[in-house]
């Protein structure tokens, strides 16, 4: 078995639906990945942005692993930082170095983009996601708030 890592663009909005589908496997989020999916316009638009990095771990033509991460302009000074938001592997490929590929090549991504910094949340308990990152990185230890839309 061979995985390759892609980078999507404009035309891979199946493969971003197949990565949809593995989150809400790999989170037990069905609702929130394949509940209310959007357009193929809608998807297509993401894809061919500046700010979003889709990345997908491709066994063949399945997707057994994908990354998706924001890349944020900043104020403060000329900069940008990537946040990693979703990474999952399919359970039949993990401990395999696949997170770890993609991580590697948003890196590298990031890296050619000139951003700051990479960057990711991950929540108490998450054992093998905490590894992954410390690993990787160094860790910082924050609080995270969702604020809802309407505050009336």
């Amino acid at each position: 078995m061979s995985v390759s890592i892609r980078c999507l663009g404009r035309s891979d909005v199946s493969v971003l639906r197949q990565m949809n589908a593995l989150f809400g496997d790999a989170f037990d989020d069905p609702d929130t990945y394949l509940g209310e999916p959007p357009d193929d316009a809608y998807l297509s638009g993401l894809l061919a942005g500046d700010h979003l990095i889709a990345l997908a771990a491709m066994d063949g033509a399945v997707v057994v692993g994908g990354l998706i991460a924001y890349e944020l302009e900043k104020f403060e000074r000329a900069r940008s930082e990537i946040y990693i938001y979703d990474l999952a592997v399919a359970e039949t490929h993990r401990r395999q170095g696949i997170a770890t590929a993609l991580i590697g090549t948003l890196q590298r991504i990031a890296a050619e983009r000139g951003a700051w910094v990479v960057y990711v949340q991950a929540d108490y308990g998450d054992e093998p996601a905490i590894a992954l990152y410390t690993g990787l990185g160094k860790r910082e230890d924050v609080l995270h708030f969702d604020i809802p839309v309407d505050a009336g």
